[in-house]
């Protein structure tokens, strides 16, 4: 295969994410299809946890994609393509809980409605980490509910750092990149939040590991 067939052909599930990146820039719409397939959930999942509502979330996985066709013309390879995805999901929270903040402020003389049956709707069914109760206890809504409500009692820089870790599954040399911070300090936030949340959930670990 020569140097011009190789530029044209057809992008799978094998070819790495700069590279069908470089090819949907040069107008191969499958090589999107495939970042898209590729990237979508695990996306998702992160706006999700740090949004708090499914249908927004949604809305900002859109967004995610919409950028990153809208950018296409000025993409260069320059960082790993998750980094630079991540960091457009990542401002696009930021924007968000901007947004939430003022919409609050705006609310605080309005009579109270009870609680928001959609901030706590986002849970998280498991915390891989030996310190933190995961799964078949993370099954029972209490457990999950508890765990999620944790998880949003965590500073802004740690909840991003424990939420592009445990839910994307980015290194942590990809998270330094995508927050622009260095690497030492994404692992230090990383301890951090885990240390809270043993904290917050440690009445749950002694009921699950029998007698106190």
């Amino acid at each position: 295969m020569d140097a011009s067939t190789r530029a044209h052909a057809p992008a799978d599930d094998a070819t790495g994410d700069e590279a069908l990146m470089q090819a949907f820039c040069r107008g191969d719409a499958s090589a999107f299809e495939v970042l898209v397939a590729r990237h979508q959930r695990g996306v998702f999942n992160f706006l999700l946890r740090s949004v708090g509502q499914k249908a927004r979330a949604e809305e900002l996985l859109q967004e995610v994609f919409l950028r990153v066709v809208r950018a296409k013309d000025r993409y260069t390879p320059s960082a790993k393509f998750t980094t630079w995805l991540y960091s457009i999901a990542r401002n696009l929270c930021v924007d968000e809980s901007r947004r939430a903040k003022f919409r609050r402020h705006q609310s605080l003389d309005a009579p109270r409605k009870g609680s928001d049956g959609d901030q706590g709707s986002a849970m998280i069914s498991s915390i891989p980490s030996k310190d933190v109760p995961t799964d078949e206890a993370a099954e029972a809504p209490t457990i999950r509910k508890r765990l999620s409500e944790a998880v949003a009692k965590l500073p802004v820089e740690q909840r991003e750092v424990f939420l592009l870790r445990q839910v994307s599954g980015l290194s942590f040399r990809e998270i330094a990149e995508t927050v622009e911070i260095p690497e030492n300090t994404v692992k230090s936030r990383m301890r951090y939040a885990l240390e809270k949340l043993r904290s917050e959930l440690g009445d749950l670990r002694a009921t699950q590991g029998g007698p106190s």
